[in-house]
């Protein structure tokens, strides 16, 4: 089957490039920056997917780009997602860049005869969301965009995940990095809901299932074997880090000065962690846990997924506090 994935340089794609190749898959990559591309498949080591994979420059907003990249293809996997800071002269919100993107990404697949796209979205945590919590900017964005592709392409799947554990994850990156860097580690009041964060290989594994899986729902739920509190994920990451943090917990959020701290400690960009502090509003589980069996996954445990990553993540730099 020919493949687009697009995203092809991030986290999640240049993970499920090689997966798909492996499968005898023929894969194209949709990437901004082609050299980006080469670099994060080098970087895992994937040279001869590297040499098969044909790579086109371009971007999701630029429709001209989009038919180069969809010409012939039947499937396509939409990895695209970014909380970007909004230019201060007044451009687009990175919602309202991402809902575009999807629009432009929906006609042209619809217009190359495109079969299924592939999505990879955000758990909604409905439940509580419909006693009167609101879901948050970000996870409403990645909910308008699943809507529009799989609206465009009928027989299209979604898959919504909560904290994806590898070395590359940015929601990772960032608890690591406080943890490494914090002597105390301040738990506002978030840090007793609930989620389920999965191992990166089961979501390339779910993923790769989604090209020829025919599923009872469109838009499936994924989540690690395990139900923890974001208290209980730092705690264990810590002890598989060998570090003690003492923590001190707060009764409120206080997500603006929360998040602006935590990025200045982590190195990483505000608006990301605003954004994700931002969706801790209630507890984010899946609405039903059958979709691993149903595309024949068999889930890691939390401290066999945090294990590989900061095994992956030490191959290619080092990790302080370990």
């Amino acid at each position: 089957m020919r493949i687009l994935v697009t995203g092809a340089s991030g986290f999640v794609g240049s993970l499920l490039v090689p997966r798909l190749y492996a499968a005898g898959h023929t894969v194209r990559a949709l990437g901004r920056n082609p050299e980006r591309v080469r670099l994060a498949l080098a970087r895992d080591g994937e040279r001869q997917a590297l040499e098969e994979l044909e790579i086109v420059g371009g971007d999701a907003l630029n429709a001209g780009d989009l038919e180069r990249a969809l010409a012939g293809v039947e499937l396509a996997y939409y990895l695209i997602h970014s909380i970007e800071r909004t230019p201060d002269t007044g451009g687009p919100s990175y919602a309202e860049r991402d809902r575009r993107a999807a629009e432009n990404f929906a006609t042209a697949a619809v217009s190359a005869g495109v079969r299924r796209i592939v999505y990879l979205g955000g758990l909604l945590g409905r439940p509580r969301a419909s006693r009167g919590t609101s879901v948050s900017a970000h996870l409403a964005s990645r909910e308008d965009v699943e809507r529009v592709l799989l609206d465009a392409v009928p027989d299209s799947l979604a898959l919504r995940a909560s904290i994806v554990i590898g070395a590359r994850s940015r929601s990772f990156r960032l608890l690591v990095h406080l943890l490494e860097r914090m002597p105390v580690l301040t738990l506002p009041a978030w840090h007793k809901l609930r989620t389920q964060p999965i191992d990166e290989r089961d979501v390339i594994e779910m993923l790769l299932a989604c090209a020829t899986a025919r599923p009872p729902r469109r838009s499936l739920d994924i989540g690690g074997p395990e139900a923890l509190t974001y208290g209980e994920m730092l705690q264990t990451i810590a002890e598989l880090m060998l570090v003690n943090r003492p923590t001190l917990t707060v009764g409120v959020n206080a997500t603006g000065i929360i998040a602006r701290v935590a990025a200045a400690v982590a190195g990483e960009d505000p608006e990301l962690v605003m954004a994700l502090m931002q969706g801790l509003r209630a507890d984010l589980l899946p609405g039903e846990h059958h979709t691993a069996e149903l595309l024949g996954v068999r889930l890691h445990s939390f401290a066999a997924a945090v294990e590989h990553a900061l095994a992956e993540w030490e191959r290619h730099e080092p990790l302080a506090a370990r």
